[in-house]
């Protein structure tokens, strides 16, 4: 049974997303146990990259930044080690093809299960070419986790009936970023994810506001917020672990009042 679903056991999940190594990594580690105090019921920890084509501007300023800095797998890896001596909810890295293959695949996941990480996210990688990658996380035990899009469509059915771990549903078209409204027809695309699966389901892309958390939460089972996080970040530096936080707590206070609504 994938870990990963303790994340969505009590109520609706939220799923910050935060990239290793911006400013720089202490920084990290300070901000992931704030966002898990604050109530965080699985984190995001993003591998930078290069070329993030995902990404918006304000998490591609992020990689750039962490590389920078001198940040590299190896470092992120022994990061995540420190953290799993007191951190207990699931965690997943989010990365690109690239970083994977020039670790070397297996290598790569195999540590991630040897680390304590539970899940991968590789948004570069289509569903029909993630056999690359299933057999070994499947050996290994770590989760590969699906993205499904709003252009996703017929295919969505059957992303479903194989996802593993939860399934990242993807809230609009384009690049990561903070949107002012969201106007997805997301309920008829969780409608057929909960026809297919039993896997939970959390929105991502776009979300910023407690207000914007509370709407996608009575669709989904969680929502994952990167690029409001990381604005905060590039606000404060060094200094952004207190705001973090807070930022955190708002954001799981609304999740947690959409599903006693809900409830």
């Amino acid at each position: 049974m994938s870990k990963i679903r303790d994340a969505f056991e009590n109520g609706k999940a939220f799923i910050p997303f935060i990239t290793c190594g911006d400013p720089d990594l202490e920084t990290t580690e300070k901000l992931v146990y704030a966002a898990v105090e604050n109530g965080a019921d699985l984190i995001e920890l993003g591998i930078p990259f290069s070329d993030p084509i995902a990404e918006g501007p304000v998490i591609q300023r992020a990689d750039i930044r962490a590389l920078a800095s001198g940040t590299t797998t190896d470092k992120i890896f022994e990061l995540v080690k420190k953290l799993r001596k007191t951190v207990t909810i699931p965690m997943v890295f989010m990365t690109y093809a690239n970083v994977v293959f020039s670790y070397g695949s297996e290598k790569f996941i195999s540590i991630c299960k040897e680390i304590g990480m539970d899940g991968l996210i590789i948004p570069d990688i289509p569903f029909e070419e993630r056999e690359e990658f299933l057999p070994i996380c499947r050996q290994y035990g770590v989760d590969l986790i699906s993205l499904i899009a709003p252009t996703s469509k017929q295919r969505i059915a059957t992303i479903a009936k194989e996802a593993e771990g939860f399934i990242y549903i993807v809230s609009s078209l384009g690049v990561t970023g903070t949107r002012k409204e969201i106007t997805t027809d997301l309920q008829s695309i969780v409608d057929v994810v909960r026809e297919n699966t039993d896997v939970p389901c959390a929105i991502g892309f776009g979300i910023s506001t407690p207000e914007q958390a509370a709407q996608m939460s009575a669709y989904a089972d969680g929502v994952i917020v990167g690029s409001a996080i990381i604005k905060i970040m590039e606000q404060y530096g060094r200094e952004a672990v207190e705001p973090v936080g807070e930022y955190v707590k708002s954001m799981k206070d609304a999740c947690r009042m959409a599903y006693n609504i809900a409830v």
